[in-house]
């Protein structure tokens, strides 16, 4: 999301007559600069306190050309934005390049943001908070981009949301023929639209993963055999303490339903070790889920406190060593090859 975030401002800053500076990591390419534009992410603490040790070398650069102006977007709290605009000129809400079709995409993978922000408040997650509700695209306007991007010849859309399958878009007509369009229905859209590419997507709540999903990646010969599902922990009180609506043994059967349907498809999945309150016994739940199901990738996170969060609010009582090393267990049981 970040990447199709950054080559959206990037669009938007070249129609306004900016050019990217050829090297924008030495300090003499800086300096030059009429314009720095910072799009951070702020999923973890660490990412939002190296944003915060820009101040000096901004405040420098600024002292070095008095026409240099600075901007900050990406995922704010309201919390951060206070002592954010005492560093930058201006801060710029994800909102207003959300709709802006990419001209900066790479020559083979385009990235096709299909929503934005998000419904659901897991008790670890900030994006609700700094990105709003789940708003969509509608649906006419994604196949429009779609279209244009495959004729350029792009080889991969990737569609993007923070819960992809939470999709919905109104096709418009008559008021009587009018209908939802969700996720699947838009996957089978893209799917047929003319063309030699790929779709993938990501990433998808398993609470809200459809068997009319499922049946139509099925019968879509261009989205890819791959699925990214997270399951963020493999026992139950911790999936309720991070408000995930499932169980373990639901998300398990849910993978057998796509494992059956679509045999040859690689798996990956998210997960937090170390969760407030996540015991040894606990921990072995997710071991045995790791176990059973295989995933062919795993992007462990180790829990880590986030400011604006309800985990925040509980106590970190698992040690960082203890932590590590129940990744490096997880790590064991990726079947990668």
């Amino acid at each position: 999301m970040n990447k199709s975030d950054s080559e959206r401002i990037a669009t938007v800053l070249e129609n306004r007559g900016y050019k990217p500076i050829e090297d924008d990591s030495s300090a003499e390419a800086l300096a030059k600069a009429d314009l720095i534009l910072v799009n951070m992410c702020s999923v973890r603490q660490s990412a939002v306190d190296r944003v915060f040790g820009l101040a000096n070398k901004l405040k420098k650069l600024k002292s070095q050309n008095s026409k240099l102006k600075t901007v900050l977007t990406g995922c704010i709290l309201k919390t951060d934005r206070k002592r954010f605009r005492i560093i930058f000129d201006s801060i710029w809400e994800p909102k207003n390049y959300f709709n802006i079709s990419s001209k900066c995409q790479s020559k083979s993978i385009a990235f096709v943001p299909i929503s934005n922000g998000c419904n659901n408040f897991c008790t670890y997650c900030v994006v609700p908070f700094t990105r709003g509700p789940l708003i969509c695209r509608d649906h006419q306007e994604i196949l429009n981009e779609v279209k244009d991007l495959v004729k350029k010849g792009y080889k991969e859309i990737w569609l993007l949301g923070q819960n992809v399958n939470r999709y919905r878009s109104i096709s418009k007509g008559k008021v009587q023929n009018s209908k939802v369009i969700n996720f699947a229905g838009l996957l089978k859209m893209i799917n047929d639209v003319p063309g030699n590419f790929k779709i993938r997507f990501m990433s998808p709540h398993p609470a809200d993963f459809t068997d009319e999903l499922i049946e139509v990646m099925t019968k879509s010969e261009k989205v890819a055999k791959y699925l990214n599902l997270p399951v963020q922990s493999g026992d139950n009180k911790i999936l309720k303490k991070m408000k995930r609506p499932y169980t373990a043994e639901k998300y398990k059967n849910l993978v057998k339903k796509i494992r059956k349907k679509i045999p040859d498809i690689n798996l990956s999945t998210d997960v937090i070790v170390g969760f407030p309150g996540e015991t040894k016994k606990q921990f072995e739940n997710t071991v045995k889920l790791f176990k059973e199901i295989k995933f062919n990738l795993a992007y462990i996170a180790k829990y880590s406190p986030r400011p604006g969060t309800a985990a925040f609010k509980m106590k970190d009582n698992v040690p960082l060593k203890e932590k590590k090393r129940r990744e490096k267990i997880l790590m064991e049981f990726i079947n990668n090859k």
